[in-house]
């Protein structure tokens, strides 16, 4: 769940040294992959705006299906109209168990411009799931909401899929979803569902790294993950951990994570940047590296309960940038 209080947004200067490594890094990774097919790309948020998400909804030519936790952007919500009066197919699931009242103004909004617009299944407790398939060939896999307030602060990802069997997993489930239909989802090449195998998927992330991990997260709530991470810590693993702090609300879990030694930092509910997303980067630089990116948190309701979605990528450019930028965030918080 989005936990984030109300605080004051200032503006990140992107013009920063992460950036510039970022850029490094992406020119060294995209050498080494140019002789292979990419089928996944990274977007690194606030730094590169919305800009490619919006561009994303206006190549639209058939369809677009869209499943946001929530939804109070006015240009995305004008995009997905002026798609639906030029005659594309647009179909948008909207959460209502946990922000009805935060979506109400989009479904109804959509609802009258000719969008096929549905408020989500109340057998989850909440689809906190951030995704938008376009002519059902890409998908875009967010860990941020379409909540324009929250931009210029939130440290958020999102990837660019077009790996068709990812893409079709993804659609089959929506199809599902939008009918208020029992579905096992399948997972693709690389997916990770709640309430099916995120917790196996994420699981398998931690307990295999052998060298490092280094994780970004809203929550950290839940046992099992601040568990296995934890005894990665133990057995060797560089475990770093950057989070923003909430009122101390995990004060008990980063003590015990500092005590199996890993290494935390976190940024105040007020600072410039608010960690928002969702990734693990595991044995990077190793031949065996992999990332998890998408919208699980790390409690139990986001693993178990809710309908959510990430996926695992060994995308050489994209384990770069992921790099490069937690391993800034984590250098620019204040150490636990």
């Amino acid at each position: 769940m989005d936990i984030r209080n109300s605080w004051s947004a200032i503006a990140r200067n992107t013009a920063s040294a992460a950036l510039l490594c970022m850029s490094l890094f992406g020119v060294a990774a995209g050498a080494q992959a140019a002789t292979a097919t990419t089928t996944q790309t990274l977007i690194v948020e606030p730094d590169q705006g919305l800009t490619p998400i919006y561009n994303l909804i206006q190549s639209a030519t058939s369809s677009i299906d869209m499943t946001m936790y929530e939804l109070v952007d006015t240009q995305a919500q004008s995009l997905l109209c002026q798609a639906a009066e030029n005659g594309i197919a647009v179909r948008v699931i909207l959460d209502q168990n946990d922000e009805y009242s935060n979506n109400l103004s989009a479904y109804n909004q959509l609802q009258d411009c000719g969008a096929n617009v549905v408020w989500a299944w109340t057998k989850y407790e909440a689809t906190h799931q951030k995704t938008i398939v376009v002519d059902g060939s890409k998908a875009a896999i967010l860990t941020l909401n379409l909540t324009s307030r929250y931009y210029s602060t939130s440290r958020d990802f999102a990837v660019i899929d077009v790996d068709a069997n990812d893409v079709a997993a993804i659609e089959s489930t929506f199809n599902a979803d939008f009918q208020a239909q029992k579905i096992t989802p399948p997972v693709g090449d690389d997916l990770v569902w709640s309430p099916t195998n995120a917790k196996t998927q994420l699981l398998s992330v931690i307990n295999s790294a052998q060298t490092s991990l280094l994780v970004e997260n809203e929550e950290m709530s839940y046992s099992t993950i601040v568990s296995a991470l934890e005894s990665a810590a133990k057995r060797g693993v560089k475990v770093t951990i950057c989070m923003t702090n909430d009122d101390n609300d995990y004060k008990s879990e980063f003590n015990a994570l500092k005590k199996a030694g890993a290494h935390i930092s976190t940024y105040a509910e007020t600072a410039s940047l608010y960690i928002h997303a969702k990734a693990i980067v595991a044995d990077y630089g190793t031949s065996t590296a992999r990332a998890f990116v998408g919208s699980e948190n790390f409690s139990s309701a986001s693993i178990n309960d809710n309908r959510e979605l990430g996926l695992i990528t060994t995308d050489p450019t994209i384990l770069a940038q992921l790099n490069t930028t937690l391993s800034s965030d984590y250098a620019g918080g204040t150490a636990w």
